[in-house]
């Protein structure tokens, strides 16, 4: 959440206003009521369910030391992106319930964290697509975009990763510098709050640039490059249709999800951008809406975290194979691991007949 020095009580006061259409102050302790009791429990959900899969999708790849494509490599900076972004929740739903109490350096700390690992996960998403186009283009032998293929290999793999993060990291730069802890009302709140000079456009500028970079951008290369992959296995042969169809299947539910989660949160944004600047919002009613659609649509917006290994890493076969191989050599060690305990009991039941010449001749059947 964004203020500037003027109205940083944005959440008790609407400021947008003309003194003959709205004379009193825009009370918003509603709001804060269903802020403190719908977001612990999304937030809660959302760090239960992410936390099992990502936690998983590290655990197999670090196992590994390895990585054998560039896609794990993104899968694996992915679920670190998801991991670290969902640490920030109980910070964020403890704001929400009680206020903020834990100073001004981890607010800084933890807005700046959400704000850098939310936008390098959609970064992150759009390269994955990127990399399988590339993969098929590959297969295919064609010449096509070649200094995009040499930028996507393995020994570039990361200065690509690198740009994602730095990338995301000059986007979180505000949060860390301009956020603050302020008195609203009766409870001190975590927001970002930019000087009067750049309170409107500067904003709102910085709003648009994450809505490119965060959503439009992986959109748009998401469905260019999972277009031409269903182009290409549309032209598979007909014996191939089951293992075609289940492919296409994966590539319409992967832009679906993502359209889903992440559209209705990056329209909220759009629209208080421009609210920022054109004053579009005049009433207290409708500050009130849209106050609580931002919550939800952001609630919405974070699920995706939970979805990323489902939808990427639990689907594909590369995965699939190092938690196999993960899974074997657990087994095998945890056999071996049996076979010494039943070596040493056999051995200690041998030495008990052995040295007890009664004991033997009275069991002259044991057996271990």
């Amino acid at each position: 959440m964004e203020f500037s020095e003027e109205d940083y009580d944005y959440e008790n006061t609407t400021y947008n206003f003309t003194y003959d259409d709205y004379p009193a102050v825009c009370e918003k302790g509603d709001i804060r009521s269903f802020a403190a009791l719908f977001l612990p429990i999304m937030y809660t959900v959302c760090l239960v369910v992410g936390l099992a899969g990502n936690v998983l999708v590290v655990a197999v790849y670090a196992y590994h030391k390895r990585l054998k494509t560039m896609t794990d490599a993104f899968l694996t900076h992915l679920a670190v992106a998801d991991l670290l972004l969902l640490l920030t929740l109980p910070f964020w739903a403890a704001d929400a319930a009680r206020g903020w109490e834990l100073g001004e350096v981890v607010c800084k700390i933890v807005s700046a964290c959400y704000t850098v690992n939310f936008t390098c996960c959609m970064l992150l998403l759009a390269c994955i697509s990127l990399d399988r186009y590339l993969s098929l283009v590959r297969a295919q032998d064609r010449d096509q975009r070649r200094w995009l293929q040499r930028a996507f290999t393995r020994k570039c793999c990361w200065k690509v990763c690198l740009a994602v993060w730095v990338t995301a990291f000059l986007l979180g730069l505000p949060d860390l510098i301009r956020s603050e802890v302020r008195q609203a009302s009766d409870r001190n709140i975590c927001l970002t709050i930019y000087p009067s000079s750049m309170a409107r456009g500067g904003k709102a500028v910085l709003e648009v640039v994450e809505v490119l970079l965060g959503f439009l951008l992986p959109l748009l290369v998401m469905v260019t490059c999972y277009w031409r992959v269903g182009c290409a296995l549309r032209g598979l042969p007909d014996e191939s249709r089951g293992k075609k169809w289940k492919a296409l299947r994966v590539l319409l539910i992967v832009v679906g999800v993502f359209v889903m989660t992440q559209l209705p949160y990056n329209v909220v944004k759009v629209y208080r951008a421009m609210d920022t600047v054109y004053s579009l919002v005049t009433h207290c009613g409708a500050s009130k809406v849209l106050d609580q659609a931002a919550q939800v649509t952001e609630s919405l917006a974070l699920t995706h975290c939970c979805l990323n290994p489902i939808l990427y890493a639990f689907v594909g076969s590369s995965f699939k194979m190092h938690m196999m191989r993960v899974a074997k050599k657990f087994e095998a060690k945890r056999r071996k691991r049996g076979s010494k305990t039943t070596e040493t009991n056999v051995e200690e039941g041998m030495e008990m007949s052995f040295n007890s010449h009664t004991a033997s001749q009275e069991t002259n059947s044991f057996s271990i």
